[in-house]
């Protein structure tokens, strides 16, 4: 029992830290998911405590599983622990049933999991955290008390440190479909051998003779049968899903409703895409900079263009207002948040292949970007 014990604290530490560091490392993913949990229970209400929520989330999961990890203050973890599991597989339960959100989002975007598979993998861990429980006043072991509370609270200052410049800048790792080196139109295709989605048809026949609406499958409706039957409807139930490209819904919409993707993602020369998802929530903090970057790329015959889900006319009155020299166009607000944690931010692409991408308070004088891509 022993070594069950030890096990089952090391298995549910390094679950907690990994759930709460690729959490923590992206704050407001964590938030926008926490805005998706609170549309999908109708607690719109809510939404102001999305961001602070997500990092004291990630920031507790991250700190009990360092606890139970390196064995430092167990009685006190190991019931926060329980807490955590007995709450979390009953809210996993209730997703799995009811389908509110397709992504639970428990270990952010590096390793999305359907919500069944969050419910049963829950379900392992709070066996797993009974067992640390129970224990929990006689685990003794590696790596003894000083040592243990010393790694644990330099685990906790540099996962600080890492969260604070992630939500500074970027975050110090990238597991979204708009990393940088994709390419947009690969990463858009579908392989012609690829699995397509498999639907179940069920027919609704009127029996003609006794007036009922009877059930059929694909392989009994009486299609044939015109003088005992009458069409009266069909439902289709998704059964298996196919493949489904990492971007498949990359827009860019002209206020006419045009989509003129393929002229910026096949441009051979460098294509700056400033992204500002909302512009009335948009920080005005770097539009100076923004503001010569674009002058300058321009000038050199490059595209920049700003990616928006705000209306045109707010993004004539925010041009007018704030001189912006750079045309406007419209994409989807979840997909431009999905591209990059920051608004504005900026996403450069060189045949449709993602060079760089930049928090707003990292943009650079036009003379960097001289220096890193084109006198490199």
């Amino acid at each position: 029992m022993k070594i069950i014990k030890h096990l089952a604290r090391i298995l549910v530490g390094i679950t907690f830290i990994f759930s709460g560091f690729v959490k923590g490392i992206d704050p407001w993913g964590s938030a926008f998911k926490f805005t998706d949990y609170f549309n999908a229970m109708h607690l719109e209400w809510l939404q102001w405590a999305a961001f602070p929520l997500g990092v004291l989330l990630s920031f507790a999961e991250f700190a009990i599983g360092v606890a139970l990890l390196f064995n430092t203050f167990l009685r006190f973890f190991s019931w926060l622990a329980l807490i955590f599991m007995v709450f979390f597989t009953g809210l996993t339960l209730w997703i799995a049933i009811e389908n509110p959100v397709t992504d639970c989002g428990c270990f952010g975007d590096a390793l999305v999991i359907s919500n069944w598979e969050t419910f049963y993998k829950n379900v392992v861990l709070i066996v797993l955290t009974f067992i640390v429980f129970i224990y929990r006043n006689n685990m003794k072991g590696w790596p003894g008390q000083k040592a243990g509370f010393t790694l644990s609270v330099l685990s906790v200052v540099v996962y600080a440190a890492i969260v604070f410049h992630s939500y500074n800048h970027l975050p110090v790792f990238d597991f979204r479909p708009y990393k940088v080196g994709v390419n947009i139109p690969e990463a858009m295709a579908t392989p012609a051998d690829a699995p397509q989605d498999v639907y179940e048809n069920i027919f609704y026949y009127k029996n003609i003779n006794t007036g009922e609406v009877e059930q059929f499958t694909e392989e009994n409706y009486p299609w044939q049968d015109t003088l005992n039957y009458a069409f009266h409807d069909m439902e289709s139930f998704l059964v298996q899903e196919g493949y489904e490209p990492p971007i498949h819904d990359f827009r860019i919409e002209t206020p006419e409703g045009d989509n003129i993707i393929d002229f910026f993602l096949y441009d051979d020369n460098y294509v700056f895409m400033l992204i500002a998802y909302d512009l009335n929530k948009s920080s005005l903090k770097p539009q100076e900079e923004i503001n010569t970057l674009a002058n300058w790329a321009m000038d050199q015959g490059m595209a920049f263009i700003c990616l928006t889900s705000s209306l045109p006319d707010e993004s004539a009155e925010f041009a007018e207002e704030h001189g912006a020299p750079y045309e406007f166009f419209n994409t989807d607000e979840i997909t431009l948040k999905t591209i990059v944690r920051s608004n504005p931010g900026l996403m450069v692409l060189k045949n449709g292949t993602i060079v760089a991408k930049y928090h707003y308070n990292d943009i650079p004088a036009p003379e960097d970007f001289e220096q890193e891509f084109i006198n490199k």
